[in-house]
């Protein structure tokens, strides 16, 4: 016993060591002090975190890389290109990269075993091997299904995540983080046979080609005490373990309290010493759990409003009715808190989208936005809209219309050019003004002797 606890506080000083506080992004954040180097837990249900300790750094993923093996096998069943009792006869590549010490389902080459059979030598004893020959399966080669499992990390969004492998077998250029397996966790919840696979104890694979029926057991201590016993936790509705060198000891797990999921994941643990147990805790196992039920009993889900009193004015011309509006948030915004969160303290911030209108303007108009956060976290945005209609005034209205009329372009130019040729016109008449006619001047005079009509004698 004396040799475990040298051990344990030697690892225990690793990791404190190695440990930097909780990140305060998540506000109202409790110091839970976990016994693991990074942790994330997220609300599956709206993709919100909850608790974040070095979330977004690299790390070793070990056989949680397992989950995304998992996804890809289960939506190609999904999409119809096999189904769960498809028989898969494992090949040459079965034990590619597979080296020294590692979990194992005992699968031999040639040995002819379902999807399904498949999927639970992979999840539950974390079959290295059953990894490899489901690869293969989906794209043809694992080489294929590796690239596969990058774009598909890339899809959901995860921007730290690096796979060269689909067992989790340290390897160079081979991490993730622990936000981004919450990521996959949340996929993988999506699909029922996930659930049903990763919440089974113990699974008896019948006898195949190759093998006898064998047992294969859980390695998830909240759902089975198989590997360690004490750590069985009702509301888990599964997960994946992963344990190397380079990763530590690594559990991703779910859980479900009525309609509230919840993904935690902790990466970077390892046995540890509880004040008042002489037996050592398994980390995973213990700070997993602490994290989940901290996560059920701190945080509910609220919808927070900002009430229906104005909030600012905007001017308005254009209108003999009213020179402003007052404007009021509306909608709401809905976000898993702390408890311990006041609303009332949520900050607000406002911005018009511009301090004057011309009328019309109706009731409800969206006239600018309000921002709510809280100790800098942005939770969400609400409308600033109108609270009464103003109604335009025709008179100024097609007064503005007259004066803009003048003051465009081409009716300026239009003005300029009349006046130039106005002023050329009386230049014309002052420098050359026109000579008078003397009277009669031009006039043809008619002769008597020419008159031609009948004459009186």
């Amino acid at each position: 016993m004396k040799k475990y606890r040298f051990l344990s506080l030697v690892l225990l000083l690793v990791l404190s060591l190695s440990l930097t506080p909780a990140s305060a992004a998540v506000p109202g954040q409790e110091d839970l002090n976990l016994f693991c180097t990074k942790a994330v837990l997220l609300d599956a249900n709206h993709g919100e975190v909850l608790y974040d300790m070095n979330s977004g750094e690299r790390a070793a993923p070990a056989s949680t890389t397992k989950l995304m093996t998992c996804l890809l096998v289960l939506e190609a069943v999904q999409s119809g290109q096999m189904s769960l009792n498809t028989q898969i006869t494992a090949g040459e590549t079965t034990y590619q990269g597979l080296t020294g010490n590692f979990s194992t389902a005992n699968i031999k080459v040639g040995e002819v075993l379902t999807v399904e059979e498949l999927l639970y030598c992979l999840m539950l004893p974390s079959a290295n091997e059953a990894a490899n020959v489901l690869a293969v399966a989906v794209d043809g080669s694992v080489e294929d299904f590796v690239s596969h499992m990058n774009r598909r990390a890339g899809e959901l969004g995860c921007e730290g995540t690096r796979f060269a492998n689909p067992h989790g077998m340290d390897q160079e250029n081979h991490y993730t983080t622990a936000y981004d397996l919450s990521l996959m966790m949340q996929a993988c919840l999506e699909h029922d046979e996930f659930i049903t696979v990763t919440t089974t104890p113990k699974h008896n694979v019948p006898a195949t080609n190759m093998s006898k029926e064998r047992e294969l057991y859980n390695t998830n201590g909240l759902v089975s005490n198989w590997t360690y016993s004490g750590y069985l936790y009702d509301k888990c509705i599964g997960g994946k373990t992963g344990t190397t060198d380079a990763a530590g000891r690594c559990l991703v797990a779910a859980a479900r309290d009525g309609d509230e999921v919840l993904i935690s994941v902790v990466l970077g643990s390892g046995p540890m010493e509880v004040p008042g147990e002489e037996k050592l805790k398994q980390g995973q196992f213990r700070e997993s759990r602490r994290l989940l039920e901290y996560g059920f009993s701190n945080f509910h889900r609220v919808t927070i409003t900002r009430g229906d009193e104005p909030v600012d004015t905007v001017k308005v011309t254009m209108s003999r009715q009213a020179d402003e509006v007052n404007v009021k948030p509306q909608g709401s915004i809905t976000k898993t808190l702390p408890k311990s969160i006041d609303l009332d303290d949520i900050e607000t911030d406002i911005r018009l989208f511009s301090k004057e209108v011309e009328a019309p303007v109706k009731a409800g108009q969206v006239m600018g936005l309000m921002t709510l956060s809280y100790e800098g976290e942005v939770y969400g945005e609400l409308d600033l809209v109108a609270v009464t209609s103003v109604e335009r005034s025709e008179l100024l209205h097609k007064k503005q219309q007259f004066f803009e009329f003048f003051q465009t372009t081409g009716v300026k130019i239009a003005i300029a050019a009349a006046a130039v040729v106005l002023c050329l016109i009386a230049l014309r008449l002052l420098v050359f003004p026109r000579r008078r006619r003397p009277v009669g001047a031009g006039r043809r005079v008619q002769s008597r002797g020419n008159y031609q009509g009948t004459r009186r004698r």
